[in-house]
């Protein structure tokens, strides 16, 4: 499949995208919000640290396992 095609049968996915075009694109949460609420808020239910962005994600998610394995030997 080429990279256009690709493209093609992503926006086939999402018709509010084939009749919007960018103005179906939301920068906020709303409608991430409304879902989680259907569905009883699953994320309250776990501790859980969300890392996110475009560099550096695999550094912090170390930096992060270091930290609580260390504070896992310290509790025994």
């Amino acid at each position: 499949m080429t990279y256009q095609e690709t493209l093609d049968w992503m926006f086939a996915q999402l018709p509010m995208y084939q009749k919007q075009g960018k103005t179906a694109f939301k920068k906020d949460l709303t409608n991430t919000i409304v879902l989680a609420k259907h569905l009883g808020n699953p994320e309250r239910k776990f501790k859980s640290i969300h890392v996110g962005g475009t560099n550096g994600k695999g550094s912090t998610c170390a930096f992060l396992e270091s930290i609580f394995l260390n504070l896992r030997s310290e509790e025994r």
